[in-house]
């Protein structure tokens, strides 16, 4: 059973949801690519409480990295895009070719960048450090003001200092 929790973030609302296997789990607000919520239940659960506690921290710029069971579900591509976004450091940026070329497959910017847009964990798993070849911000599922939020509060644009507002 998949259980969830809406918590209030700098950022607006975030549902999250997790299950015995790990969070599964977080939406903005808006979302381009929502997840299908018909199994999801509120209720008490000890993932649910660590990732609400994490995301204050990382809010309250406490936090740089996540401590937290992950249970993304996708395809294998996907899981290895999402694997590759859990190492880019904290208050750094790639684009979404130098994403394709870790990976080892240059030609797969495109695939690279679907993706990426199709993260179930977004914060935790930082699809928002992904910006575009020129350095524009470009494809976030949660919207661009939500995108250059948390990469202020990170310090990751130039001539920018970190904080929310």
């Amino acid at each position: 059973m998949i259980l969830c929790r809406r918590i209030d973030s700098p950022v607006g609302p975030l549902m999250l949801a997790a299950d015995d296997d790990g969070l599964r789990h977080i939406e903005f607000r808006e979302n381009r690519h929502p997840a299908d919520r018909s199994d999801w239940h509120g209720g008490h659960h000890d993932i649910l409480q660590a990732a609400e506690a994490q995301l204050g921290e990382y809010f309250a710029g406490q936090r740089r990295t996540f401590d937290l069971p992950l249970a993304p579900q996708g395809t294998p591509f996907q899981l290895q895009v999402w694997q590759a976004l859990a190492r880019i450091p904290y208050g750094s940026t790639l684009s979404y070719a130098q994403l394709a070329q870790a990976l080892g497959n240059p030609d797969a910017v495109r695939a690279v960048g679907a993706a990426n847009g199709r993260n179930p964990l977004p914060i935790v798993l930082p699809c928002h450090r992904v910006i575009g070849a020129d350095g524009a911000l470009v494809g976030f599922g949660g919207g661009l003001p939500v995108k250059l939020q948390l990469l202020r509060l990170e310090g990751a644009l130039p001539g920018e200092q970190g904080g929310l507002f």
